[in-house]
C-alpha cells in the first residue's frame, strides 16, 4: 500500500517535470507515513517541503500542483493539503479490503518482498568461547541474530550465517589445563584447583570421559605439577600469572601429543554441545568458522604484511603495533607480541579481512554489549587494508538478566554458576526464550521474568500472540462441527460488509505488516515485528470477544472468515520470520 502510493507520487512528479513544472534534475526520495491520527489521513508526504527551494516554489502551493498532477484511482478517497505543504492521503475501504485478498493469495510469501536481491550479508553471532555450555546471556544474542538473518532474507538478501569458533588462545588453555586438574583429581592426586580455572560441573564430566578412555595414562604426581610455581591469585586478577605457569607446566609434563589430546577433548565436546543446543533453539548456521584455521593458512601474516605495506604497522619495544589511534581509534594497538606470538586482535583483523574477501557486500558483526570498546579498533584495521569499514555493521546486543521468583540469577562461566541456555529451554520452552529475547531493542537491558513466560495469561505476549493463532483455528473447526462450510470466493466478494469499528481496526493493522517487516529488517530492529504481532493479536482478540465470525448470514460470515484467516496468517508468517511456533490448539 505504501509503495503503491509512493509510485502514484513518482508518477506525478515525472508528469510535471516532463511538462517544465519541476526542473530536469535529480528529485529526492518520496517520503511516506502513516499518520498518527486517522482523521488527518492514513499517510502523509512531506514531498513539497523537500522540493519547493529546488522547484522555486511556496511548499503549499508545489502541494497543490502535486495533487493535481496524481493519477486517478479508486482505492483513494481524497487528497487533502494541510499545514505548510502536507499532503495527506485517505484512502478508500477497497484498499484495505485488496489487503486482505492479497493475504489469502499468497500466503507464506505475502509482506516479502525483493529489496535486497543481488546481495550478499554475512551475520555472524553467538561465537562464544566453546569453553563451557551456551547461558541464557548468549541466548539472547543467538535469538536476536538469528531472527535479523531471517528479516534480511524476507526481503530477498542471501544471508550467510556463521559462528567464529575461537578455538584458539588463553581461555582454550585454561581449559584444558581445568581438564586435565579434574582428571588428576580423579586419579587420587591432590591438587589446588587455580582461582582461574573454569569450575563447573561440565569441566568434571570431561575429565571423566579422558579418565574412562586412558586411565592413569596421563597422570603426574602432584608435587611434579606445582613444584616452584608462583602462587595462585584471586579470581580476575590483574595478571594471572599462576594460571599461565601452570598450562606452561602442564604442556611440558603432558608432552606435546598428550596436551593436544586434553585441549581438542575438551574443545570438541563442548563445541558440540553448543551446536546441539543451537540446533534445539532453532539456530542454524551455513559455517562454523575456525579462528585457528587463520593462523595455519597464514591469514594472520598476511593481514599483518598488508597493514605493513600500507604503512600503519611500527616496532615497539620489540612488539609490532597498528597504528589505529591514525583512524579514530584511543591508542595503537599489538597485533604481535615481543616473543613472537601474534595476538587476538590480529586474529580478528585477518578475519574481518577475509569475511569481505569471499565477497560479502555487507558484514554484520553481533557482539555483545561489553565489546563495544573493540568496534574502532577493527573499523580502523579495515579501513588501513583499503575496505570500507562503513560496510560494516556491529550490533550490540546487552546480555539478559535472568529473575525466578523475582531473585536474579548469578551468571559466571569460570565460577560455574549460570543457568544454561539449555536449562532456560527446557524450563519455559523454546517459543518463550526465543519471543521474549527479540522484544526490546538489542542495546537495552533485558530483564528475563521466568514466572511471566510460563504463564499462559494475555500478560505472556507470546502466548497471547499465539492464542490469537489457535483461535481462529479453533473458528475453523467449530464451522465444521456446525456443518458449514467456507466459501473463500464469496467472502472476497464482499469483504465490504467488514463495517464495524473493530473491522476496519484489523483491516489496518493487517496493511501495515510488509512497513513493518521492511523496517524491521532494514534497521535490525526485530522488536518492531515482536510489538506489531502483539498489536495485531490484541486487534483481534478485541475483535472476537465483540462480535460473532460464525453468524447465521453466510456472506458476512464468509467475509468474516477471510478477515480472521488473513490474521492467522500474518500471525505465523511473522512468529515463523521470530523463530517461534503457531500452535493450532492451546
Amino acid at each position: 500500500m505504501k509503495t503503491q502510493l509512493q509510485q502514484l507520487i513518482e508518477q506525478a512528479l515525472q508528469g510535471l517535470r516532463q511538462t517544465g513544472q519541476l526542473p530536469a534534475t535529480t528529485l529526492p526520495s518520496i517520503t511516506l507515513e502513516r499518520t498518527r491520527d486517522r482523521a488527518h489521513g492514513d499517510f502523509a508526504s512531506t514531498i513539497a517541503l523537500a522540493l519547493a527551494k529546488l522547484a522555486r516554489r511556496q511548499p503549499r502551493e508545489l502541494a497543490q500542483t502535486i495533487v493535481a498532477a496524481l493519477p486517478a484511482v479508486d482505492w483513494i478517497d481524497r487528497v487533502e493539503i494541510a499545514g505548510p505543504g502536507f499532503i495527506n492521503f485517505f484512502l478508500a475501504p477497497p484498499a484495505y479490503q485488496q489487503v486482505v485478498r492479497d493475504i489469502l493469495r499468497q500466503g507464506d510469501a505475502y509482506g516479502r518482498n525483493p529489496l535486497g536481491a543481488g546481495n550478499r550479508v554475512q551475520v555472524e553471532f553467538v561465537s562464544a568461547n566453546p569453553t563451557g555450555p551456551l547461558h541464557v546471556g548468549h541466548g539472547r544474542g543467538a535469538a536476536f541474530g538469528a531472527t535479523v538473518a531471517n528479516l534480511l532474507e524476507a526481503l530477498g538478501f542471501q544471508v550467510h550465517r556463521e559462528y567464529y569458533v575461537n578455538d584458539a588462545g588463553r581461555q582454550m588453555n585454561i581449559l584444558a589445563a581445568s581438564v586435565w586438574l579434574r582428571y588428576l583429581e580423579l586419579c587420587g592426586e591432590t591438587v589446588a584447583f587455580p582461582a582461574n580455572g573454569y569450575k563447573g560441573g561440565y569441566v568434571r564430566e570431561i575429565a571423566a570421559v579422558l579418565h574412562g578412555e586412558h586411565g592413569a595414562a596421563y597422570a603426574v604426581p602432584a608435587a611434579d605439577l606445582t613444584a616452584g610455581l608462583p602462587p595462585d591469585e584471586p579470581q580476575g586478577g590483574d595478571k594471572e600469572i599462576y594460571i599461565d605457569a601452570l598450562i606452561e607446566r602442564s604442556r611440558t609434563l603432558l608432552g606435546e601429543n598428550r596436551y593436544r589430546y586434553v585441549f581438542e577433548l575438551g574443545l570438541n565436546t563442548i563445541l558440540d554441545d553448543i551446536r546441539e543446543d543451537l540446533r534445539e533453539f532453532g539456530v542454524i548456521y551455513d559455517e562454523w568458522y575456525s579462528e585457528r584455521s587463520l593462523s595455519e593458512r597464514g591469514a594472520v601474516n598476511k593481514a599483518i604484511a598488508r597493514l605493513h605495506e600500507a604503512g600503519q604497522i611500527y616496532e615497539k619495544d620489540g612488539a609490532l603495533w597498528f597504528r589505529s589511534s591514525a583512524f579514530g581509534d584511543e591508542k595503537d594497538r599489538v597485533v604481535q607480541r615481543e616473543n613472537g606470538q601474534t595476538t587476538y586482535f590480529a586474529s580478528d583483523i585477518a578475519y574481518h579481512l577475509e569475511k569481505f574477501e569471499r565477497g560479502f557486500d555487507r558484514v554484520i558483526d553481533v557482539w555483545g554489549a561489553d565489546h563495544h570498546g573493540y568496534l574502532p579498533r577493527v573499523k580502523a584495521a579495515l579501513q588501513a587494508m583499503g575496505v570500507d569499514p562503513a560496510k560494516l555493521d556491529v550490533l550490540l546486543v546487552q546480555f539478559a538478566i535472568l529473575y525466578r521468583q523475582g531473585i536474579r540469577v548469578p551468571m559466571s562461566t569460570r565460577a560455574g554458576e549460570f543457568v544454561t541456555l539449555r536449562e532456560l529451554r527446557q524450563e519455559v520452552g523454546n517459543d518463550p526464550a526465543r519471543f521474549f529475547y527479540v522484544m526490546r531493542k538489542s542495546e537495552q537491558h533485558l530483564d528475563f521474568d521466568l514466572d511471566l513466560a510460563k504463564s499462559q495469561s494475555r500478560d505472556n505476549p507470546v502466548y497471547y500472540i499465539q492464542y490469537a493463532h489457535a483461535r481462529v483455528c479453533s473458528v475453523m473447526g467449530k464451522l465444521r462441527e456446525k456443518g458449514w462450510t467456507w466459501d473463500e470466493a464469496r467472502g472476497d466478494a464482499n469483504l465490504s460488509r467488514l463495517v464495524e469499528a473493530q473491522e476496519e481496526a484489523l483491516l489496518v493493522a493487517l496493511s501495515r505488516y510488509p512497513e513493518v517487516l521492511e523496517a524491521a529488517a532494514l534497521q535490525y530492529e526485530p522488536h518492531q515485528l515482536a510489538q506489531y504481532l502483539r498489536e495485531l493479536a490484541n486487534a483481534f482478540h478485541t475483535y472476537y470477544n465483540e462480535h460473532r465470525v460464525l453468524v447465521e448470514d453466510g456472506v458476512l460470515r464468509d467475509a468474516r472468515l477471510n478477515l480472521s484467516l488473513a490474521v492467522r496468517q500474518i500471525i505465523r508468517n511473522g512468529l515463523s520470520l521470530l523463530g517461534v511456533s503457531a500452535p493450532e490448539v492451546m
